[in-house]
């Protein structure tokens, strides 16, 4: 027994030894990983309104792979038009805030895909009777984060399903955030809005009988956390992906994902600079 004992520690010690291996010195060196988040995102990352402390999907699996790579997690919050200069800059290791991983982004930085999303159409309780379906928003005005890729799939699903067939073009509104987006369909200034397909169902159940979603996910994306694209930001890439695989295996990410019910965007297994 004590040779199994004593067996097993070793084990133990070299699998440790193996993870903190696995990131750059610095970081290691640091006992940390400094990530940038904007927490106005939720169900992925937001703000405890009681606590004002930062929870999320995002924030709680930033957290356990930082636990499963032995360091803590200096949180950042950055406006999410400066997180990938920050990465440039060295001012934060990596990022988790529900960004795509899009092919113009790799550019300036790496990202390790973890969840799936897709742009979702919505419109408001009150238009449902006149608003049944994506189609139903020809010729009416859709609103959408502009700091997204969201205002151009929209214009690009307009001219494929309304143009192309005859019917008038989507009036597409760049707004402020989808909280913006979300307040003009309130006021109807806006007849429909598009966000993130992981956020909706959060959305419905924190104001009843206010969104209704207008058929499926009219894109599939790849959300991603992005490094920065050095030989040291490959090393905590590869950590990372390595230690969500870990977190898969163990039920960890599954029991995060059903949390915050996003069954229908999970990932398996994570993967590298695969969005599209």
């Amino acid at each position: 027994m004590r040779t199994f004992i004593l067996a097993s520690a070793v084990v133990a010690a070299a699998t440790s030894a193996a993870l903190g291996q696995a990131l750059p010195d610095r970081i290691k060196a640091a006992g940390k990983i400094v990530i940038a988040t904007q927490p106005n995102y939720a169900p992925i990352a937001y703000k405890d309104p009681a606590t004002n402390k930062l929870i999320g999907f995002d924030i709680e699996l930033g957290e356990a792979i930082a636990a499963e790579l032995g360091v803590k997690v200096e949180w950042q919050e950055t406006a999410f038009a400066q997180m990938l200069p920050s990465l440039q800059t060295g001012r934060v290791d990596m990022a988790l805030a529900g960004m795509s991983d899009l092919p113009s982004r790799r550019e300036v930085a790496d990202f390790v895909d973890y969840m799936v999303s897709g742009a979702q159409f919505y419109t408001h309780d009150s238009l449902k009777g006149g608003i049944k379906t994506p189609e139903d928003l020809c010729g009416k005005t859709v609103g959408a984060s502009r700091s997204t890729n969201w205002p151009k799939q929209i214009g690009e699903w307009s001219d494929k399903n309304c143009v192309a067939k005859g019917k008038p073009a989507i009036n597409v509104v760049g707004t402020e955030g989808s909280v913006d987006a979300r307040n003009q369909i309130k006021t109807q200034r806006i007849q429909g809005g598009v966000q993130g397909s992981e956020t909706m169902a959060y959305f419905q159940k924190l104001e009843p009988n206010t969104y209704v979603p207008l058929g499926l996910p009219f894109t599939q994306t790849l959300v991603g956390m992005p490094v920065a694209k050095t030989e040291e930001g490959a090393k905590l890439r590869d950590a990372v992906k390595g230690a969500i695989e870990r977190l898969q295996a163990k039920g960890t990410y599954d029991a995060l994902i059903a949390k915050y019910g996003l069954t229908n965007n999970a990932l398996k297994p994570p993967s590298i600079n695969k969005g599209t």
